[in-house]
């Protein structure tokens, strides 16, 4: 009778620490960061049930149940802000996944590295820019006296305030989101192209393959797992469209396409001190983006063989 195969003993976590605590140590700081202003900040989310005053209980005062949420479900305004925030979201996620993906194939076709590298730190500049330069950058060139409107004037046309109009907000804020980050967004995908094997290559190019199928049978599905994991990542902040940028670009005329949920609970909650109600808003918001995330993990997961967790 043959003797049974040992299991694998594992080493037990308390030897394991002993051993490697030194590099157990490095996350000492993260953790404490995560629970400092993670983990922690969420035992505040009881306000959404509870009536906070200033100067009061940080837990509230007394409880109201749903009462919050009932307001926002009923409130004309918060639909229209939320439907703003799905429409940057989506056109947001649209333009600025694919072309970092676009862009690190077209790169990694460049052979002349001088090149290759001036394109790369071009591309990398605008995202080592604070949003607040980026905002006023955008202010400039696109006011009544600003660049742009000088070169429509120098070819005869009228000035056009874009940033008083409600109708090219969304436009106007998707372009600076892709200037200023498809250029960073490329240096994961870069890194993924060098993992991918050169006998596959060489394989395609014998079976007769041009650049274009070897892109599409090697280099994507080489990526596929670094591009499944940036996605469900970008979905998980749908939601969380850019508060900084949208802030400083808005005003009172463009509230109609650029108001969303994070300006619109500043304003509820910071400007006006109604922080139970943006509580009850939040939590909303943070639900929705966790479902998001579930199910953008579900469906790559069956679809694709792919997932984050």
């Amino acid at each position: 009778m043959a003797a049974p195969i040992p299991r694998s003993r594992r080493t037990p976590w308390r030897r394991a620490l002993r051993r490697d605590w030194q590099l157990y140590s490095l996350a000492v700081l993260p953790l404490l960061f995560f629970l400092t202003f993670r983990y922690l900040p969420m035992l505040g989310n009881v306000i959404a049930f509870r009536r906070f005053q200033p100067g009061g209980s940080i837990f509230g005062e007394y409880w109201t149940g749903l009462r919050y949420f009932r307001l926002f479900f009923t409130d004309p305004t918060f639909w229209s802000v939320f439907t703003n925030t799905l429409v940057l979201g989506a056109l947001t996620l649209l333009f600025c996944f694919p072309l970092p993906i676009v862009l690190a194939l077209l790169l990694n076709e460049v052979r002349n590295r001088a090149l290759k590298r001036f394109v790369q730190s071009v591309s990398y500049l605008p995202h080592f820019l604070s949003i607040v330069i980026v905002a006023a950058m955008v202010l400039q060139l696109l006011s009544v006296d600003g660049t742009v409107n000088q070169m429509v004037r120098a070819v005869g046309g009228e000035p056009v305030p874009f940033m008083q109009q409600a109708g090219w907000f969304r436009t106007i804020y998707v372009s600076s989101e892709v200037w200023q980050t498809v250029g960073w967004g490329t240096i994961l995908y870069l890194a993924a192209l060098t993992t991918v094997d050169g006998d596959l290559y060489e394989a395609a190019r014998i079976d007769g393959a041009n650049r274009w199928r070897q892109t599409w049978h090697v280099t994507l599905p080489g990526i596929r797992p670094t591009m499944v994991t940036l996605l469900i990542l970008n979905i998980g902040t749908f939601m969380a469209v850019g508060f900084e940028k949208i802030l400083l670009l808005y005003n009172p005329l463009t509230y109609p396409t650029a108001d969303v949920i994070s300006t619109y609970l500043y304003r509820v909650g910071i400007v006006s001190g109604n922080l139970s109600y943006a509580a009850a808003i939040g939590l909303f918001e943070s639900v929705i983006g966790l479902t998001l995330v579930l199910s953008a993990n579900a469906i790559s997961r069956r679809t694709v063989g792919t997932s984050l967790w």
